[in-house]
């Protein structure tokens, strides 16, 4: 059976760090036959996120580098599994449900699932602005690439470490997110799904920057088109 690696990138969470790594079956995974590692990609955190992972048992690596694109990227290239699961440090991704989504990948012989956080998103995990500003980029991706995701960004997939191979990741900030479903699924034509999950309120302190990232996402799917 292949083995999993959780990749989880953090900056300043220890509030919940350690909650989301004892949140993770890795009992119930590896009695189905898949060995599992969880692997926190610091990413520059100031606070004792480091150490706290440490102490929850997962693997930390530093990734001095700030932004969510380069700590996945240190996950990916860092990761022992065969198939690599992600999620965030915050408690909002159900990460008792990895042992299911792992299964599914397998059972179906997927080379990518990604998750919907819309479809059963619990009550103010995510204000009204954030939320228009996710249909609105998951709306401009379906437009422009016709990937079949309802949520373009989501950060909780599971995906065979092998398909790194065969597609290009260039962005190292939040359109990471977006850009790995539309290498999957339009550039190279894996086999992909999206799950729908539950969606709760984040621990810890708010980090996205609204206008911000959600332009910086939409400029980049714009230029992902004309020039991969």
């Amino acid at each position: 059976m292949p083995s999993v690696t959780v990749v989880i990138p953090a900056l300043n969470e220890e509030l919940a760090i350690e909650d989301t790594i004892q949140k993770i079956p890795r009992e119930d995974l590896e009695s189905s036959g898949f060995p599992t590692e969880v692997l926190v990609v610091d990413n520059g955190s100031t606070d004792k996120t480091a150490e706290y992972a440490t102490d929850a048992g997962a693997r930390v690596i530093a990734q001095p580098n700030r932004g969510y694109g380069w700590a996945l990227w240190t996950g990916f290239v860092n990761a022992e599994g065969d198939i690599i699961v992600t999620i965030d440090a915050d408690m909002t991704y159900p990460a008792d449900m990895i042992p299911d989504l792992v299964n599914t990948l397998v059972e179906k012989d997927l080379d990518f699932l990604t998750t919907n956080r819309f479809a059963q998103m619990e009550s103010g995990a995510m204000n009204w602005r954030n939320q228009f500003g996710n249909r609105v980029l998951s709306l401009a991706a379906r437009v422009l690439f016709q990937i079949p995701f309802v949520d373009s960004q989501s950060g909780m997939w599971v995906f065979r470490r092998a398909i790194l191979e065969k597609i290009k990741l260039r962005s190292r900030g939040m359109p990471l997110s977006e850009e790995i479903k539309i290498e999957a699924a339009y550039f190279a034509k894996l086999r992909c799904i999206e799950v729908p999950i539950p969606y709760a309120r984040r621990q810890g302190p708010v980090k996205l920057r609204a206008w911000r990232d959600g332009m910086e996402n939409l400029l980049y799917l714009f230029y992902k088109r004309v020039r991969r």
